[in-house]
């Protein structure tokens, strides 16, 4: 998909929110996460909506931007798909006590979660995996010191539960390559 003025303007807003930030335990900016989860949404849909919330998918969540900023800047429905990506932080409270209480309250929404959110989140994950993968092979388990959670096995719980609750996607290829590599990494 050739994207519009709009993405662009879009990519600018998240680089400057993301800016400064890396992938965690890495050197990668954590903008190159962002538009790996947007361009991967854009192989299964057109919905430029869609894809800048795929772009912008962690900005409520990981950056001082509001719901109300992306309104402004970008709409509605953007906002909205945003703000269905994002998860309750807790702010205050540490990331690692939180950590099971955020990824229950994720697997539970998505459950319910309509075409779009489910899209995005599937996307984000696997994105998530590409990089969990290459680094497992290199780090091995020692790769889970760099996270909130530590625990391969709780980890493995959280990304084979997002398999479950996104499976209507089974028949693409990003649901299956998500799996392949849920298996590759977590037996």
């Amino acid at each position: 998909m050739e994207f519009g003025t709009r993405y662009k303007k879009a990519l600018e807003y998240a680089a400057e929110a993301h800016k400064g930030t890396v992938r965690k335990g890495t050197d990668i900016p954590y903008i190159e996460h962002a538009v790996e989860t947007a361009q991967l949404v854009s192989t299964m849909t057109d919905d430029e909506d869609v894809i800048i919330a795929a772009l912008l998918h962690d900005v409520i969540e990981d950056t001082s931007c509001t719901a109300k900023d992306i309104s402004d800047k970008f709409g509605d429905r953007v906002a909205s798909l945003v703000l269905q990506e994002s998860e309750n932080k807790r702010r205050g409270q540490s990331a690692a006590e939180t950590w099971l209480v955020r990824k229950r309250e994720t697997i539970e929404h998505l459950k319910n979660a309509g075409f779009e959110v489910k899209l995005i989140a599937l996307a984000d994950k696997l994105s998530n995996m590409r990089l969990s993968l290459a680094r497992y092979k290199n780090e091995g388990d020692g790769m889970w010191r760099h996270f909130n959670e530590k625990s391969k096995e709780r980890q493995g719980w959280y990304y084979k539960s997002i398999a479950l609750a996104t499976k209507e996607f089974a028949g693409t290829p990003m649901w299956q390559e998500y799996v392949r590599l849920c298996k590759e990494v977590f037996g």
